[in-house]
């Protein structure tokens, strides 16, 4: 097994009480991030339905509508790094949520494609930055033993907006036609309280520290630990931070080359593994492919938001125990099985819709419980702290291009070589993330971001 040893879960070190209320306080405002991100991605599949009507969109137009909040996606986490590393964590996750607010007003109000294009576009640029932020400010608050189970928080709050987003569209598509417009205009009411809520949370402390506001960052980690536990974690980062220049250019010196190809693998294959064709397209394939009704096909989607919702909530108890890399090669393995099972399943004429549905339930368990939060996990625990931001928005641009990629291209590729070709071609590409994981991967469970660090040395 490569990289680190598979150990045990880390207790909190002896004599060490964490404030474990104001830890996961403190996380679950930055994972409200994770829930307008998982609502604004998720809230297109139940109105594309709608808004193909409405503005008669061509296969491709429809591929664009899809894919512009994904656009932006990539714009945001090209500079949520730099601008972290520069006016700090907080300040721009509250920049992300003013983003979100306005893109929910604005993508629900327009006349033409390109205008709800345009909205969309930003809300996509708040979706780059906290998809970016809220796991990196997350594990720079949390204790070493809880941090992946408080930044799979963000992957908790991640499902939850996808199903508040499904369940949000069954119940408003008795509208009519103009109901997409209320389904986009919902968002704003959680953006709101995001800022809100945001204005009472702290900096991140190696931020602070990185900054020589050292008082600052000990008085936060006092509040999380006590002095013993603050004093100790200071003197890690304090430390990490004098043995790091800071550049991008770092990124690709030898010791960190390693641990930069790895997260930018993951993150392009938790993409084009395929899930995101279920969550953006979910309503098109049960009507289109399986044979569903336009109010059974949302239907449908409620019931694998839910999966997704019950399967991440095991994620959360279980990747501090199994460790991050046994939960990605299960995921992986399980995905791999579902999606050529469902590829077989589409051949049958008619297509089983039941059976379509149970294997589809099963595949977003598989994604849920390892792939969903174990990527991001790793994302925001192999970098150095000095550059961590910019590391993680290479990475996270890298998912979002795989993300634009997959979704503009899912509806031509069922065109090309059907339903169940396209499936195959993800079910190859699960069996490849597998092969990865297993040869290539470390295990960061119960490490240390200072640990971690000095592992590529």
């Amino acid at each position: 097994m490569p990289g680190f040893s598979y150990s045990p879960q880390a207790p909190a070190p002896a004599g060490i009480v964490i404030n474990r209320p104001y830890v996961y306080a403190v996380s679950m405002v930055a994972a409200m991030a994770g829930f307008l991100f998982g609502f604004d991605i998720a809230v297109i599949n139940g109105a594309i339905l709608f808004l193909r009507q409405q503005f008669r969109l061509t296969e491709w137009q429809t591929e664009f509508a899809a894919s512009a909040l994904l656009i932006g996606c990539v714009g945001g986490a090209s500079i949520a790094g730099w601008l972290s590393d520069r006016f700090g964590r907080r300040r721009i996750l509250i920049l992300s949520a003013l983003l979100f607010a306005a893109s929910s007003l604005g993508a629900a109000l327009p006349a033409t494609l390109d205008q709800f294009a345009a909205a969309r576009f930003l809300g996509g640029v708040a979706i780059g930055v906290a998809s970016v932020l809220a796991p990196l400010y997350i594990a720079e608050v949390a204790p070493p033993h809880i941090r992946g189970r408080l930044v799979s928080l963000n992957q908790m709050a991640i499902v939850t907006g996808i199903l508040v987003a499904y369940l949000v569209n069954w119940s408003l598509s008795s509208l009519g036609p103009s109901s997409w417009r209320w389904m986009f205009a919902s968002a704003a009411l959680p953006s709101l309280a995001f800022f809100l809520a945001l204005l009472f949370v702290p900096e991140s402390p190696r931020w602070l520290a990185e900054r020589a506001r050292a008082a600052e960052a000990l008085a936060i980690l006092t509040r999380v630990g006590g002095r013993e536990h603050a004093a100790a974690e200071l003197a890690q980062i304090q430390e990490a931070i004098a043995a790091e220049t800071g550049s991008f250019a770092e990124l690709f010196r030898p010791g960190l080359r390693r641990p930069l190809m790895i997260a930018v693998v993951l993150a392009v294959l938790q993409q084009i593994t395929g899930i995101n064709t279920v969550l953006f397209y979910g309503s098109i394939i049960f009507k289109e492919h399986a044979g569903n009704g336009e109010s059974s096909a949302i239907a449908a989607n409620v019931i694998i938001g839910g999966m997704n919702f019950l399967a991440t909530i095991v994620a959360l108890w279980v990747i501090d125990k199994a460790g991050r890399r046994a939960l990605l090669m299960v995921s992986s393995a399980g995905m791999a099985i579902a999606e050529i099972s469902l590829g077989a399943a589409f051949l049958m004429h008619p297509p089983p819709s039941r059976f379509i549905l149970a294997i589809v339930l099963f595949c977003v368990a598989c994604f849920a419980v390892g792939l969903g939060p174990g990527v991001w996990v790793l994302l925001s625990e192999l970098f150095p702290t000095r550059i961590r931001g910019r590391a993680m928005s290479v990475a996270t641009i890298s998912l979002w291009l795989a993300c634009v990629a997959l979704t503009f291209t899912f509806l031509s590729l069922v065109k090309a070589i059907t339903v169940s070709g396209a499936f195959w071609v993800y079910a190859a590409m699960c069996i490849f993330t597998f092969v990865f994981v297993w040869r290539v991967t470390p295990e960061t469970k119960g490490k240390t971001l200072e640990e971690i660090e000095r592992f590529w040395k």
